[in-house]
């Protein structure tokens, strides 16, 4: 497989995860408000409005997460798989002598094949070190030297 192609797999592979993702927190959401809509049909005094309380707190949270993972779908869209990179921006496909990086959203280890990636943002720590560097530099990250192999 040409390596060109991984980032619209992993791309894919993001996608459906954020998708499965969305959707449990839009049934989280659902349930909740039918159960707390349930409990303002009772009416039991303090316990009624802890629980009721407690049941919105954990609404607020839900769609916190919904919302997430709706600007992280939105990012992710953002990203034209077909780029080419000379330095290293959200969107480039990393192979370096330790680890391969995707510069998208930060998930995390992504299979593919054989291959592994880590889907990571240019915001965390080993993002913000190989940012807009190029192929062939080098960088010292947590007592390790990184070279940067090919940039796609």
């Amino acid at each position: 497989m040409k390596k060109e192609n991984f980032k619209i797999q992993i791309i894919e592979q993001l996608h459906q995860i954020l998708c499965e993702r969305e959707r449990e927190a839009e049934k989280a959401i659902a349930e909740i408000t039918l159960s707390r809509d349930a409990d303002s049909k009772s009416s039991a005094g303090d316990k009624h409005e802890t629980s009721r309380a407690m049941a919105q707190i954990e609404l607020d949270k839900n769609e916190v997460q919904f919302q997430k993972i709706k600007n992280l779908k939105s990012e992710l869209l953002q990203i034209n798989p077909q780029a080419q990179h000379q330095k290293i921006e959200t969107g480039s496909l990393v192979f370096t002598n330790c680890e391969n990086y995707f510069f998208s959203i930060g998930y995390g280890k992504i299979i593919l094949g054989e291959q592994v990636f880590y889907a990571i943002s240019l915001a965390s720590p080993i993002g913000k070190a190989l940012h807009k560097k190029s192929k062939g530099d080098n960088i010292q990250f947590q007592e390790r030297e990184i070279k940067i192999l090919e940039i796609y």
